[in-house]
């Protein structure tokens, strides 16, 4: 008999044979460490059973896995709080693969278990620990307070933006006070900029400063973040003249490139669709007016206005199809070397010259990367649509921005080319395409029904992704894309190539108007579908459960196989419910208390009549409303005077009092005093003294400054702050919520 809790297999080769020297080792092992080994045989060895069992029956592709396991540790680290949790984590994921590694060791019927429990350990702390390592390096530590400042700088970036009549320069200076290095961001109005003034410029001006703006309120778009990332210290505007100490050097040769290019396209053609041509011929979205943008935005296409997969990858195939077609005619070469092989090469040219020309901003790269898997797969013979070749451009991705992950913009394209692939080789799908004997028509007709159930999909796939980051959604998104991608793919950009081709023998003016006619088109689609009624969903601040349960749910479903992958309903099913009973906030309290929203009956009460449409548009996002909101002054039931305005408003089977200051102006602090007493909640974008002593609430410029803007939820007594998810991250420079 073998040692008590060793596993279950012979000594020796067989019967009668003597152990060998392995066989005697593992006897020697089991004998000095049975504990590890009698908990891995004892510790449910029927659950453990039937996890193997699950595991080698399930044939789903554990690849994609492992992305999706590094992203769940970078979401960690930006969804725990503190240095110590942070470590936890790490400690966690790596306890769980010490513990894999050790409780089944030697266990033949283990094995994937095993593995499964060391991947998962080990990847995961590999998350934390990146998105750790890559803030400390990168973070940049914002000034304190606003400033006016009198700088010289080293022009890194210029960003024209013709529609706001500005550029924004992103300049390299020194701190006067420490000497140390600091980057910063300036809005240049566009009467102010000087010639000569590109990358490589030095420049001397006056700037207006201020620390990078945290969100308004709880779900607001949080820039604090995206700023330490890119290192910036501190954003503003001009005040008096710039001037150019030093021209600009050779080290913004493609920058110069992408903004003559983008003047060229707009002098050819004409309004809105010029600056979309520009956009998609250099990447330049400086010029695209915000009426048209929310117009695209409510049609489900902006996505079309970014370079990304669907630009990149129509450049790349057009590359690879001329490539390997005019190959063909030459029997030479196509008796002698493998045409694929060319073509791949030409394409990853196209697209790695197309995604430097348009920026190399990081959706960019992402989608090149993805696309030069996609070619390294056709010139080897592989398949080249599969969900490992997503993974592999995720993983890409998140080593070089692992920030990205918490960005709409990682998040939806990596949702869309997982939705098509997972749909793609759906068997019923595969069954729908395959080649069969039939007409022409019909042929066309089954790749039109294809096409609007894949733009459907993507769409059910993105929609809590766009709900959570905008909280608006345009609802038939899925039907302007029919016509839209087509549009764009294999008519405007074809298109545009064609006529920059032409315009280098002086003949281009008949495709540029072709151009014209088709984008123009676009944004007919765009505007008539965003006018239907209910084209836009609207929707309050998506719970961070709600989301998760959302992406485990639709993951689940895109990678497993087998009617496992069913499972993944119920996840989605719940999230869905939650987000259906998720309530809209009472009230809405923005970071410097001087923007408060009020909601009553699908109406948004505003304390300020705002020029700012940043904090108007976060009070209707957020509340839920699409019509412009109404001033407190003039609302029936609101007593407003030169100083304060005093609403009274039913919720949750009891009256709340709000008092709201509207200016600064100091009043008598005995009256503020019972005033005060007399109301539930306080609102001033002041400090107030401590005499002032509300029943449930003060929200003065104090307490703001350490919890952020604010989400009433009067009917739970729930206060919801910008802090509450913010914790110890470096770009936070509030109070942490406990």
């Amino acid at each position: 008999m073998g040692q008590e809790g060793a596993p279950n297999v012979p000594i020796g080769g067989g019967a009668g044979e003597s152990p060998n020297a392995s066989d005697v080792a593992v006897q020697r092992h089991w004998r000095k460490a049975p504990a590890l080994s009698s908990i891995g045989s004892s510790l449910g060895p029927g659950i453990a059973s039937k996890i193997e069992g699950f595991l080698a029956g399930a044939g789903f592709d554990r690849a994609p896995w492992i992305a999706v396991l590094f992203a769940g540790g970078l979401l960690s680290w930006f969804a725990l709080s503190s240095p110590l949790q942070w470590a936890a984590g790490i400690g966690v994921g790596l306890l769980l693969a010490v513990a894999g590694a050790a409780i089944w060791r030697g266990v033949e019927d283990r094995v994937l278990l095993r593995q499964t429990l060391i991947t998962v350990g080990l990847v995961f702390a590999a998350g934390i620990a990146t998105i750790w390592m890559r803030s400390e390096l990168v973070g940049a530590e914002p000034i304190n307070r606003p400033i006016v400042e009198r700088v010289q700088g080293f022009v890194l970036e210029r960003e024209d933006q013709p529609s706001r009549e500005r550029i924004r320069l992103v300049l390299a200076m020194r701190d006067a006070e420490n000497g140390e290095s600091r980057k910063i961001r300036v809005n240049v109005p566009q009467d102010k900029v000087v010639d000569g003034l590109s990358e490589g410029s030095v420049v001397r001006l006056r700037a207006r400063l201020m620390p990078p703006a945290s969100p308004m309120l709880p779900g607001s778009y949080d820039f604090a973040r995206a700023a330490w990332f890119q290192g910036l210290a501190a954003t503003g505007s001009l005040v008096g003249e710039i001037e150019l100490m030093e021209g600009g050097r050779d080290t913004g040769a493609i920058p110069k490139v992408q903004r003559v290019l983008s003047a060229h396209v707009r002098e050819r053609v004409d309004g809105s669709a010029g600056t979309i041509a520009a956009a998609f011929a250099s990447g330049d979205r400086g010029g695209i007016a915000e009426i048209d943008e929310v117009a695209m935005r409510d049609a489900g296409l902006t996505h079309l206005l970014s370079i990304s997969g669907l630009h990149v990858s129509a450049v790349i195939a057009a590359a690879y199809l001329v490539t390997l077609k005019l190959l063909a005619l030459f029997p030479a070469v196509a008796l002698r070397v493998r045409l694929p092989i060319l073509a791949a090469g030409a394409g990853a040219l196209a697209g790695v010259g197309y995604t430097l020309l348009t920026g190399a901003e990081v959706p960019t790269v992402r989608s090149c990367v993805a696309a030069m898997l996609v070619l390294i797969a056709l010139a080897m013979g592989r398949d080249a649509l599969s969900l490992r070749m997503v993974a592999m451009a995720a993983i890409f991705v998140m080593l070089l921005w692992p920030e990205s992950v918490v960005g709409p913009s990682f998040q939806m394209s990596f949702s869309a080319v997982i939705a098509i692939v997972a749909l793609s080789g759906s068997g019923p799908v595969r069954a729908f395409l395959a080649a069969r004997e039939e007409t022409w028509l019909r042929h066309v007709g089954r790749r039109v029904i294809m096409l609007f159930i894949t733009g459907l999909v993507i769409e059910i796939a993105l929609m809590p992704i766009v709900l959570f980051h905008f909280h608006r959604a345009g609802v038939y998104g899925a039907f302007a894309n029919v016509i839209a991608i087509p549009l764009v793919t294999f008519i405007s950009m074809p298109l545009i190539a064609f006529a920059l081709f032409l315009d280098l023998i002086g003949l281009g003016a008949p495709a540029w108007w072709l151009v014209e006619r088709s984008l123009e088109l676009l944004l007919a689609i765009a505007y008539w579908t965003s006018s239907q009624p209910g084209s836009v969903k609207l929707m309050p601040q998506m719970g961070r459960l709600t989301i998760a349960l959302f992406v485990i749910g639709a993951l689940w479903l895109a990678l497993w196989n087998g009617r496992t992958r069913l499972l993944g309903f119920a996840p989605v099913a719940a999230a869905s419910i939650m987000l259906m009973v998720t309530p809209i906030p009472d009230v809405l309290i923005g970071r410097d208390g001087r923007h408060v929203g009020v909601t009553m009956d699908g109406t948004l009460l505003s304390l300020r009549n705002s020029r700012s449409s940043y904090a108007r548009d976060n009070l209707l996002e957020l509340a839920s409303v699409s019509a412009d909101p109404i001033p407190m002054a003039e609302w029936p039931g609101a007593r407003c005077s030169t100083e304060f305005c005093l609403l009274q408003i039913e919720r949750g089977g009891r009256a709340w009092t709000i008092l709201m200051a509207r200016n600064r102006e100091l009043i008598e602090e005995r009256a503020l005093a019972a005033a005060c007493a007399r109301a539930d909640i306080v609102v001033a974008d002041r400090y107030l003294p401590w005499s002032c002593k509300p029943k449930w609430l003060k929200a003065d410029r104090g307490f703001l400054q350490e919890h952020g803007g604010l989400a009433l939820n009067l009917s739970s007594e729930r206060i919801t702050s910008v802090a509450h998810t913010q914790g110890q991250h470096g770009w936070w420079r509030g109070k942490a919520d406990e």
